[in-house]
């Protein structure tokens, strides 16, 4: 069974439980963290959990987890909506991809409800807070079973 997944995070999600708790509620990104490879044991997957306020180095993420990992989850924050460098590097990726923003990017301002990568990705998970996270991993799971 193919059980290895990298999730990315994009700039400023180290902050969470500091920024903006209204839109990204109270949990810190330890403990989001702590949260994800707890679920991915449950489920017998590899987890690699990683973030960067760098673009390039999300970059780098993608295009390594071409050879390493069966699956992408990515919260690319602010980058969704400016990158297409990171869309390129998604866009070589010929595995399932599963974009996931914590707040419901549609119902935001403007300039953030247009994604550059939603077209590419296998699916995507928009407004359910830190639990968006856990829905990732099971549908991952799901999409490497052939199960959905």
């Amino acid at each position: 069974m193919n059980n290895k997944i990298i999730i990315i995070n994009g700039p400023n999600l180290n902050l969470l439980g500091e920024r903006e708790q209204s839109q990204y509620g109270s949990i810190t990104f330890e403990k989001l963290k702590e949260i994800c490879l707890v679920k991915s044991k449950e489920l017998e997957l590899s987890v690699e959990f990683t973030q960067s306020n760098v673009e390039g180095e999300i970059v780098n993420f993608i295009q390594e987890a071409r050879k390493k990992f069966d699956g992408i989850i990515i919260n690319a924050a602010a980058f969704t909506h400016t990158s297409v460098a990171i869309r390129d590097a998604l866009a070589i990726y010929k595995k399932p991809i599963i974009e996931l923003h914590i707040s419901n990017i549609y119902k935001r301002e403007e300039f953030r409800q247009k994604s550059l990568i939603s077209d590419i990705v296998t699916g995507g998970i928009f407004g359910l807070g830190s639990y968006g996270y856990i829905l990732a991993i099971i549908s991952m799971q799901k999409l490497l079973r052939n199960e959905n």
